[in-house]
């Protein structure tokens, strides 16, 4: 079959998904059409609809795909670099938004505000990140510094990494969180240890740790609601 066969073009005008979706807006559009509107154009022998439907086939669901990297999506043959970078972004635009990223520097009064701001940017990742929180004396967010990815240890997570920015900037008082892909939010063992170890750090450099919040999945924990701050 001739290549123009399988382009949405040749379709009729009213089953075309992008003119659906000026017409009757985006929600009467199924998630394949939708993700069939992002990757543009379809190969020789698949529309754009078809690879949006593999994405979703191949990872079960669309939260699934949203937490895939640019080279995992690329695993499905037709999307090449550019359809991955224009989706990658795309569901970066959606976790930004659902985070309240509007909100350039968020006070944070409460654990609950933090994961209402960093679930939406760290629950799809699939490895751990620690991140540090500088505030100034209003609890308003100063500065994000990440510390590391991968697995959490002392090794990796140390007292100069962390409080480095709060010495420079400086910082009143500083929250940690860290994610756990396996959507569990309990703290390890590890969690506590390194805990007590930036916690007592912060004494002796005068920036007290207001709290370390573990994010999973929809779930957060706190240790200092916790009492174990």
């Amino acid at each position: 079959m001739a290549e123009s066969a399988y382009r949405i073009t040749r379709w009729p005008k009213q089953e075309r998904p992008r003119e659906r979706l000026l017409d009757d807006g985006p929600q009467h559009l199924s998630e394949a059409e939708l993700l069939g509107i992002l990757i543009g154009k379809g190969t020789v022998k698949k529309t754009a609809i078809d690879l949006g439907r593999e994405l979703l086939d191949r990872y079960e669901s669309l939260p699934r795909l949203f937490s895939r990297s640019p080279s995992e999506l690329m695993l499905v043959k037709g999307v090449g670099s550019a359809k991955a970078a224009v989706l990658s972004a795309a569901f970066e635009l959606v976790r930004r938004v659902q985070s309240g990223k509007d909100t350039d520097k968020p006070t944070f009064k409460k654990s609950s505000d933090v994961a209402t701001h960093y679930l939406p940017l760290l629950r799809d990742l699939r490895k751990e990140v620690f991140k540090v929180l500088l505030l100034n004396r209003a609890n308003r967010l100063v500065k994000e510094v990440s510390v590391s990815e991968g697995t959490l240890d002392a090794s990796i997570v140390h007292p100069r990494d962390v409080f480095r920015e709060a010495l420079l900037e400086p910082a009143a008082a500083v929250i940690l969180i860290h994610n756990h892909p396996s959507g569990n939010p309990s703290p390890s063992e590890e969690d506590l240890r390194i805990t007590r170890q930036l916690v007592e750090a912060g004494r002796l450099l005068g920036i007290k740790v207001l709290d370390h919040i573990i994010l999973a999945g929809g779930a957060h924990r706190s240790l200092a609601d916790e009492g174990l701050i």
